[in-house]
């Protein structure tokens, strides 16, 4: 009705200025006609743009209002579809739960949020947060009912709640299970002290978007378990052979050539402080590059004529990072089953790329040793060997391909998932050659 009364005073104002402007204004006066004309235009003009200019925000904003009214949830279920940033991806820590209950409190609409886990309160907001006490037992029986029988449990009087604290100004509430697979590892509760609970599908489909965060980071957690544990496993696996060599060629070049002796001691410390001690996944290439260097300047010591070297190392490649560990146990397949195993010896060659259209990072290491038998790099490449657990093996056994290329791999996979390639090739005319090509970061 209002806007009928702004739309009628409207076109009243139109057709005064109308007539006042052509009638009173303009001499000679315009005739009946062109004020009848002039007058509908604007007329026509306003009853068609009315409904936006006027009526039209109003009364999109009313339909938004009626729909909210008619949908209360829906705005938290499309956050909850789309809740990437919820702090809960983290992990179940206190300070997460904290940060979620304080978020979710509001757009659930309670008087009270609360997080736990299977036993005790991770977060409470809101009024009883005086007893319900982080760190401290759950307070209620039905999160304990909650959690045992990992379904919702809706209670809507205070000895349902079952609150221990006598005086608990908390009424009524909707407690449902977070869960990680098939396991219960807490609880979501919204908790009213006056105003009617939320709905029980509202309260469920938060916490299954709180338990797909939950899983998420469990996911995570053991893939970086499983990354840590690869890159031990390789530091462990460091050639205790090439220790001994390279002890043995320092002891016999210190009555000869002390100088260079003190040289090769000075490596030998830099490289197993370098396997030793560096930190995280990843390195910038420089110092991995660095890291072969110092290898296969050992290596150079030991064979001497035997063993050439070739790099070429694209400048642009140096800042890039890459998995730490990687290039030089794939260097070291290349010396110990390539050249070491023939008797002129050969080059290993180490190249490496970037391409910043791909964003990828590209290494591969070469020999033109006595190469593999195809047979069995076939089966490397399944996965159905594993490499560096027979070295005294004949030359063509799936140890050439060298110590470890299957916990490379398996490294690359909970670092990268699919994101990585890694192949081996032996060309017929002898030789092996590994590719490898990452993610740039």
């Amino acid at each position: 009705m209002r806007g009928s009364v702004i739309l009628a005073a409207a076109v009243a104002v139109i057709w005064a200025v109308v007539l006042l402007v052509t009638q009173g204004l303009v001499r000679p006066a315009l005739g009946t006609v062109p004020t009848v004309l002039v007058g509908c235009a604007l007329s026509v003009a306003v009853v068609l743009g009315y409904p936006s200019a006027l009526r039209g925000p109003r009364a999109r904003r009313a339909a938004r209002a009626a729909r909210r009214e008619d949908q209360p949830d829906r705005g938290v279920r499309d956050l909850a579809a789309a809740g990437r940033s919820l702090p809960l991806r983290a992990g179940l820590t206190p300070d997460a739960a904290r940060r979620t209950a304080e978020l979710l409190r509001p757009m659930l609409s309670g008087d009270a949020v609360s997080i736990t886990d299977q036993v005790d309160i991770m977060a409470f907001v809101g009024p009883g947060a005086d007893h319900h006490r982080v760190g401290h037992e759950m307070q209620t029986r039905a999160a304990g009912r909650a959690v045992a029988r990992g379904r919702t449990v809706v209670v809507k009087d205070p000895a349902g709640l079952g609150c221990r604290v006598e005086g608990c100004t908390l009424q009524s509430a909707v407690i449902a299970p977070l869960t990680v697979g098939d396991r219960v590892i807490g609880t979501l509760g919204v908790f009213q002290a006056d105003t009617p609970i939320p709905s029980k599908a509202l309260v469920e489909d938060m916490a299954t978007m709180l338990s797909l965060h939950l899983e998420l980071a469990e996911l995570d957690r053991e893939r970086r378990l499983a990354a840590h544990a690869r890159l031990d496993a390789l530091r462990a696996q460091i050639n205790p052979h090439f220790l001994f060599n390279v002890l043995n060629t320092i002891a016999s070049k210190a009555r000869t050539s002390p100088e260079e002796a003190r040289e090769l001691l000075l490596r030998l410390s830099e490289f197993f402080r370098y396997a030793t001690k560096q930190d995280g996944h990843f390195a910038e290439f420089a110092q991995e590059y660095y890291f072969v260097r110092t290898y296969l300047t050992l290596e150079q010591a030991r064979f001497g004529e035997r063993l050439q070297v070739r790099y070429d190392i694209d400048p642009q490649v140096l800042t890039s990072r890459v998995p730490v560990l990687t290039i030089q146990p794939l260097v070291e397949n290349a010396v110990k089953h390539g050249i070491g195993h023939s008797t002129a010896g050969g080059t290993v060659r180490l190249r490496a790329r970037v391409d910043p259209l791909a964003r990828t990072t590209s290494i591969r290491v070469s020999d033109d040793g006595v190469g593999m038998d195809p047979e069995v790099l076939a089966l490397l490449m399944r996965g159905e060997v594993d490499v560096g657990e027979h070295d005294d093996a004949v030359l063509t056994g799936p140890e050439h391909a060298g110590v470890g290329l299957r916990n490379i791999r398996e490294r690359l996979d909970a670092l990268f998932g699919d994101r990585y390639e890694l192949s081996v090739t032996s060309p017929p005319g002898g030789g092996t050659a590994v590719d490898l090509r990452v993610p740039m970061r």
